[in-house]
């Protein structure tokens, strides 16, 4: 069956309607309370503007591998289909189809941060540089920064 083709805003319309958006003081709210904040911005995004403590760094080009339920490639520190997802990126923008995504795999809580880690800085919420080592293995398969 083919479907149409669709333009960006209808993409990101469709994927905000199975997600939850969250202000960045809303997330961290949620985070404090056991959500997992899903990191995933560049490696040199990560590097020139920092990190926040705690969220996980899986990069966009690994989200799905990484959050596949009973995928051999997942990551071990995600946790289960009911644990709070909470995508931040750069603006807001790619979070919104990495967390509908992550709906779609079947984490029933998938969201993410309105206006990405420009907006959670700008809000004073916590930061820190990244760290300069680079972590072993495959990409998104570390822990929380």
């Amino acid at each position: 069956m083919d479907e149409a083709p669709r333009t960006l805003d209808e993409l990101l319309r469709e994927a905000e309607a199975r997600i939850e958006r969250f202000s960045p003081a809303a997330a961290l709210s949620a985070a404090e309370a056991g959500a997992l904040l899903v990191d995933i911005r560049s490696e040199a995004s990560r590097e020139f503007d920092g990190v926040v403590p705690g969220a996980i760094h899986i990069p966009r080009t690994v989200l799905e591998w990484r959050f596949e339920p009973s995928g051999r490639w997942r990551n071990p520190y995600v946790g289960g289909l009911e644990r709070q997802m909470i995508v931040l990126c750069d603006h807001g923008y790619s979070s919104r189809l990495g967390a509908a995504t992550l709906a779609r795999l079947g984490y029933a809580k998938a969201g993410d941060i309105i206006g990405g880690f420009g907006a959670w800085r700008d809000a004073g919420l916590p930061t820190r540089p990244a760290s300069r080592e680079t972590p072993e293995g495959l990409p998104g398969m570390a822990g929380p920064d």
